[in-house]
């Protein structure tokens, strides 16, 4: 129980910056999860691009990560709501990201999403979707699909 736990807090304090882990907690059999909150004190507004430290509010998101000792990973992520600075900016508000752990509307984290493209890449549709499933990350072959069409896409190899 105690490996587990550790193995879970290593794998953010290791990853990120100004990631604070919170706590972490062996949920049943099968689920980890990490509480975890941003600590910087600023974030970027994706409209204007200013410097914004005045906090709006803030809602928890649930990111799925890779598993880590047999277990599936939940990370209980804390992600804040600033004001933007910029009086023209459309946006009046925004919510801050957590670079190389969440991107915009999304469920799982960067580490899970480029292990799943790289299953994607390898061995694409139903293969791949068994092979996801053995490790433990179930997914559609459908969403394999949508996921290395995409990361073909970005990378510029239409």
């Amino acid at each position: 129980m105690n490996e587990v736990r550790s193995q879970l807090d290593e794998l953010l304090n290791s990853l990120l910056q100004n990631v604070l882990v919170e706590s972490v907690e062996v949920m049943t059999d099968m689920v980890g999860r990490i509480g975890a909150l941003r600590t910087a004190r600023q974030a970027t507004c994706r409209g204007r691009g200013c410097v914004s430290g005045r906090i709006h509010g803030s809602h928890l998101r649930f990111p799925r990560d890779l598993r880590t000792a047999g277990k599936s990973v939940v990370v209980a992520l804390r992600v804040r709501r600033f004001v933007c600075a910029e009086g023209s900016c459309p946006r009046r508000t925004f919510a801050e990201q957590v670079p190389g752990l969440t991107r915009r509307f999304g469920r799982r984290t960067e580490r899970l999403r480029s292990t799943l493209i790289s299953v994607g890449l390898a061995l694409a549709g139903q293969a791949g979707a068994r092979m996801a499933d053995v490790s433990g990350t179930p997914v559609s072959r459908n969403t394999l699909l949508r996921r290395w069409s995409n990361a073909r896409c970005s990378a510029g190899q239409d």
